[in-house]
Parts: structure tokens; C-alpha cells; sequence
């Protein structure tokens, strides 16, 4: 029983999510694009069918990223690297690679940074 509640609340607040959205879209699209570009107005079934073609041109609207590579679960393997050098290791880094002009250096040696403050 609590299992099937649970689904369907999720499913209550998954489409009350996507009225909102659509109908922020009516409204922003009806407000907006028709006296600017002088294009028609819209209803509330193409918004929603506008807003799937963002998600399917434009990919997902913020949620887990966790399996697209990114976000803050994904294991940054240079940034754990950066971690475990000591100070040294770090200035012989990046006198090594070139960075561009206005990177800075400072912000990787926290010992100087504060020196300077």
C-alpha cells in the first residue's frame, strides 16, 4: 500500500510539474513572441509539445547528471590528482604547462596567496 502511494504521488507532482511548465510557457510565449516577432499565440498542448522538444533538442532541464559524466558524484581523476601532491609538486606543475594569459597561479598555492593579502 505504501509503495503504490508512494508512485502515485510521485506521478501527482510529476504532472503538476509539467502543467506548471507548460502553462509558464503559454504564458511567456503569449505574452512575449507575438508582439515582438508577430508570431501566433499558442495553447496550452503545444506549449507542453514545445517544451518536449527542448528536452529532446537541449537534453534534461538540471536533473541528475550523475550518469552524463558530470555533477558532483563523477570522479574528477585530475582533481584527485591535484589533491594529492604536496606544495612542491604543484609549483613544478605549473611552471611545466603553459596556462593562458591571465590564469591565476596564485590560486593554487594558497601559501602565497595569503602572503600577499
Amino acid at each position: 500500500m505504501k509503495r503504490s502511494l508512494h508512485i502515485s504521488w510521485h506521478l501527482l507532482l510529476g504532472l503538476a510539474a509539467a502543467a506548471g511548465f507548460g502553462a509558464a510557457v503559454l504564458l511567456l510565449w503569449n505574452a512575449l513572441l507575438p508582439s515582438i516577432f508577430g508570431i501566433a499565440a499558442i495553447d496550452f498542448w503545444q506549449a507542453l509539445g514545445l517544451l518536449a522538444l527542448c528536452r529532446i533538442l537541449f537534453g534534461s532541464f538540471g536533473g541528475n547528471r550523475m550518469f552524463a559524466g558530470g555533477g558532483r558524484f563523477h570522479k574528477n581523476p585530475i582533481h584527485e590528482k591535484w589533491q594529492n601532491m604536496t606544495p612542491d609538486e604543484r609549483k613544478e606543475f605549473i611552471k611545466n604547462h603553459h596556462f593562458h594569459r591571465g590564469f591565476r597561479h596564485d590560486l593554487f598555492n594558497s601559501e602565497e596567496s595569503e602572503k600577499k593579502n
